[in-house]
C-alpha cells in the first residue's frame, strides 16, 4: 500500500532554477514509486509581471533587478548548465539573450490543469524547454501554441484563451494565495499543504523528504 502526497509546485518558466528543480523532483517521484503515489499540480508565480511585450535583454535585466556583472552571470549560466546536466535538462549554451512576460503562459497551464494534472505537466514541460533549451521569445502566442500542439492539447482553443483575458482572475487570485502564504521566490515545492522545500534541490534532497512525509517522520514536521 502505498502513500499519497499531494505537491504544489510553484514556479514560472523563466526561471531555470525551476526547470532542474522541477527534473529532480520528477527524478525523486521516480525513486519512490513504489511507496509514493504523488498528485502534482503546476502552480503559477510571476517573476516579473511587470515585464512589457517583447521582454528585456537579460544581462541588463540581471544587472538592474539583482546588481550581478556580466562576470558573476557567467559563472551563474556555469552553475545552472551543469545543474540541469545533472538531472537531464539541457540550457542553451548560448543563454536566453532576452527574459519575458510569462503571464499568457500561466492562463495557459491554468486551462490545462483543468483537463488533467499529467497534461499541465507536460505543457509545463515544453514551455520549460521552449524558453531555456530554445531561447524563444516565451510572450510570443506562436511560440506558446507550439507547446500546446506538442503535447496534445487543444490549438484552437488555447488560441482562443490567449486572445481573451480568460483564466486572468484564476490566475492572479492564486499568485496572491501563494504570496500571501510567504512563497516570494521559485521554485517552491509544498507538500500536502504544510511542508516547504525551497529552491532547485537536488533529487536526493527531495527523495528524502518524499521519503520523511510519506511514512510521518519526525525530521518532516
Amino acid at each position: 500500500m502505498t502513500t499519497t502526497l499531494k505537491i504544489d509546485f510553484v514556479s514560472d518558466i523563466s526561471c531555470p532554477w525551476c526547470a532542474i528543480g522541477l527534473a529532480a523532483l520528477e527524478q525523486a517521484v521516480d525513486k519512490v514509486q513504489d511507496e509514493v503515489t504523488v498528485q502534482l499540480q503546476v502552480q503559477p508565480f510571476e517573476l516579473n509581471p511587470q515585464m512589457p511585450s517583447g521582454g528585456q535583454d537579460i544581462a541588463e535585466h540581471l544587472t538592474q533587478k539583482y546588481g550581478s556583472t556580466p562576470a558573476q552571470q557567467a559563472q551563474i549560466r556555469d552553475t545552472i548548465r551543469q545543474r540541469g546536466a545533472d538531472v537531464g535538462f539541457a540550457f542553451n549554451p548560448s543563454g536566453r539573450g532576452r527574459i519575458y512576460n510569462t503571464f499568457g503562459a500561466h492562463r495557459l497551464l491554468h486551462w490545462a490543469g483543468l483537463a488533467s494534472s499529467a497534461q499541465q505537466l507536460a505543457l509545463k514541460k515544453a514551455l520549460l524547454v521552449a524558453c531555456h533549451s530554445a531561447s524563444q521569445a516565451m510572450d510570443t502566442p506562436a511560440v506558446l501554441l507550439a507547446a500546446v500542439a506538442q503535447v496534445g492539447l487543444d490549438v484552437a482553443r488555447a488560441s482562443q484563451i490567449l486572445a481573451s483575458d480568460e483564466f486572468n482572475a484564476e490566475v492572479r487570485a492564486a499568485q496572491a494565495f501563494y504570496s500571501s502564504q510567504g512563497i516570494h521566490s521559485v521554485p517552491a515545492v509544498i507538500i500536502n499543504d504544510k511542508h516547504l522545500i525551497s529552491g532547485g534541490q537536488p533529487a536526493a534532497v527531495f527523495e528524502q523528504a518524499l521519503r520523511q512525509i510519506a511514512t510521518g517522520s519526525p525530521e518532516a514536521a
